[in-house]
């Protein structure tokens, strides 16, 4: 009997504070193209979904919904003359599938077809989460770029040109670069990514989640953004802006081979002055012992 009002005292506190929630499963994909690109589509089949169970987790779904479908288009294909040829793969997200072209290197911020798929299926899960309404291109691969694990030196180097060069540049500005040359695309990617992370640091892991909830139930960008972040897009830009002057701008110059042998210059002065200062304080030293050592051998002297 007692074993059993355990029992029921445990089943009533799983009720109570509900079950352990279950690892989120990764999104699931089909791929197709013609025979040749079959090597390639039997490469990306075998990816292991888990390693975008994290996307899920930072656009907010607790699903990743249907099947993404995933085209492999040739080189020489009417859709790959279509498009520009620095493009190496786009995502249709509110249809759900991705366009892939194999023969082409992929470029910033992805560097090998494994990621560039997983960089498009996550634009895919990031327009599920949001219902399917619009958002800002720089929110979008901003968001996408946030995925990727860490934050390269490519990442660092091409933010910091970007505000060296232009300076501040307003975020809707940036929508206008990712239809430009391969220049402007590689900085709009850089600072979309940079913000992107500054939002998810200052204003916590789930900020993104929050946006896209706010847009799914039917509200404005800027209005979900005001309501998920506690302020408006344009003092978080602010902020953000004033926060990359300073890192940009002040500390690569810190770190510069100028200011790195100025420096060390410094250093050596300060330890020479210090080395003399020590050199003098010892004889002193010795001079005060050589004339106490005198002064008792005088006194020790017989008198006659």
């Amino acid at each position: 009997m007692f074993h059993l009002r355990r029992i029921l005292y445990l089943f009533l506190l799983l009720l109570a504070f509900g079950l352990p929630a279950q690892e989120r499963a990764g999104p699931h994909w089909e791929v197709e193209g013609p025979p040749e690109l079959e090597p390639v589509a039997r490469r990306l089949r075998r990816l292991d979904p888990g390693r975008l169970a994290d996307t899920l987790r930072l656009v907010g779904l607790e699903q990743a919904g249907s099947p993404i479908r995933v085209f492999l288009a040739p080189g020489d294909s009417d859709l790959a003359r279509r498009t520009p040829p620095w493009v190496a793969g786009y995502a249709v997200g509110e249809h759900g599938f991705v366009v892939l072209f194999p023969s082409r290197t992929p470029s910033y911020p992805d560097s090998s077809l494994e990621d560039l798929f997983r960089h498009e299926v996550t634009h895919v899960l990031i327009a599920r989460a949001a219902g399917g309404h619009p958002l800002p291109r720089w929110f979008h691969e901003g968001t996408a770029m946030a995925t990727e694990i860490g934050w390269s030196f490519e990442d660092w180097s091409r933010a910091s040109v970007a505000v060296m060069a232009g300076g501040a540049v307003p975020l809707a500005e940036l929508d206008r670069w990712f239809a430009g040359g391969t220049g402007e695309v590689g900085r709009a990617y850089a600072v979309s990514g940079a913000f992107v992370r500054y939002l998810l640091e200052e204003y916590g892991e789930s900020t993104v989640a929050a946006v896209l909830d706010e847009v799914a139930a039917g509200l404005p960008f800027e209005e979900a953004f005001a309501r998920a972040t506690g302020t408006t897009l344009a003092r978080a830009e602010s902020a953000f802006w004033r926060y990359q002057t300073l890192w940009y701008r002040w500390v690569p110059a810190l770190t510069s081979s100028f200011t790195l042998w100025l420096g060390i210059t410094l250093l050596a002065l300060y330890a020479i002055r210090r080395r003399r200062q020590r050199d003098a304080a010892l004889r002193r030293l010795w001079e005060e012992e050589e004339e106490r050592r005198l002064a008792e051998s005088t006194s020790d002297e017989p008198v006659h």
